[in-house]
């Protein structure tokens, strides 16, 4: 009995040790913070010798917390406090906007196209575009003309007309011409036309047509002398037909009609465009042949006879005409 007793309070010993040994090395590793629970070894002696121990334990624990408490322990980051850089004050200036100097570039001179002289009603040459004195300002250049339009231009050149460029017509409605030309003469310059007429391309390259072609040969046969000078009437005029109230505008208006009243010979002879007397053969004659003869350049011929508005004239004009047909009376 008594060696079971000395047995089992060996046994209390060695657990009691071997706790504080244990409790010794983990405070040594640094782990007083982290609380392990005590084992429960042995008998209920045992046990409450283990609870009596950790009892004390705690007691030393709670005896140093006031004196951790005692100094807090501060955060490094937290106290450290930026430390803030000062900058010199600069001085106040006035916002301003600093611009580089420009380079000194010269001024272009302006360009001015030369000055083309007047085309005089005595000119012996024939087929030259004059008195545009500046294309560019006045919005008159080849290349805003039609094809048709220069190729006219070209065949008049080639059958001897005198005639010069003049700024587009605008008057209103149907009485313009984009492209007007004031006709002075044919045959370079050899029959004169008096005054000068405002006609477009088409109507002077018709009419030049006929005066080659027709006018000046039948004169020839029939006068034996060659043509000085053609009278015209009218040309460009922006009217109705015959100036009449409520009538169409004529063609006149697109310079598209020329009026010939009266022919004057190289020998001094002047033919008058009116109704021959009786004895005037070779007149008749001539104006019966200039009425049938026309009709193969232009659409209308109207003459003395037709009616009280054309008894001392011709009329010449291109109307286009939706049947196509032609009048010439």
């Amino acid at each position: 009995m008594s060696i079971a007793l000395s047995s089992a309070v060996r046994f209390r010993h060695l657990s009691i040790m071997l706790v504080l040994f244990t409790s010794t090395a983990l405070s040594s590793c640094g782990m007083d913070d982290v609380r392990r629970p005590m084992a429960d070894v042995g008998s209920g002696d045992t046990s409450v010798a283990s609870q009596s121990l950790a009892r004390e334990e705690s007691t030393q624990v709670t005896a140093e917390e006031p004196q951790q408490q005692s100094t807090p322990q501060t955060d490094e980051f937290a106290t450290q406090q930026p430390e803030v850089l000062s900058v010199p004050d600069a001085e106040q200036q006035p916002d301003r906007i600093i611009v580089p100097d420009a380079p000194q570039v010269a001024e272009p001179k302006p360009y001015s196209l030369p000055e083309s002289e007047p085309a005089s009603d005595d000119a012996e040459s024939y087929g030259y575009a004059g008195g545009i004195r500046d294309p560019i300002a006045r919005g008159q250049s080849a290349f805003a003309m039609s094809g048709s339009d220069i190729a006219c231009r070209t065949q008049l050149k080639q059958l001897g007309v005198v005639f010069q460029e003049r700024e587009p017509i605008n008057d209103g409605g149907v009485c313009k011409i984009d492209h007007p030309l004031t006709v002075s003469g044919f045959a370079s310059g050899r029959i004169r036309l008096k005054p000068s007429a405002t006609l477009n391309c088409q109507m002077t390259l018709a009419f030049a047509r006929w005066v080659k072609g027709d006018l000046a040969p039948s004169t020839r046969l029939r006068y034996l002398s060659g043509i000085n000078t053609i009278h015209q009437a009218s040309s460009y005029s922006c009217r109705t037909m015959s100036s009449q109230r409520g009538r169409s505008m004529s063609e006149h208006s697109k310079g598209n009609a020329l009026d010939i009243s009266k022919i004057t010979l190289n020998n001094g002879k002047d033919i008058q465009v009116q109704k021959p007397g009786w004895f005037s053969f070779r007149q008749r004659g001539l104006l019966n042949t200039v009425r049938s003869d026309a009709c193969d350049y232009f659409s209308t011929v109207l003459g003395p006879g037709y009616d009280r508005f054309h008894r001392t004239h011709f009329h010449f004009d291109l109307m286009q005409r939706r049947s196509g047909r032609r009048a010439c009376r």
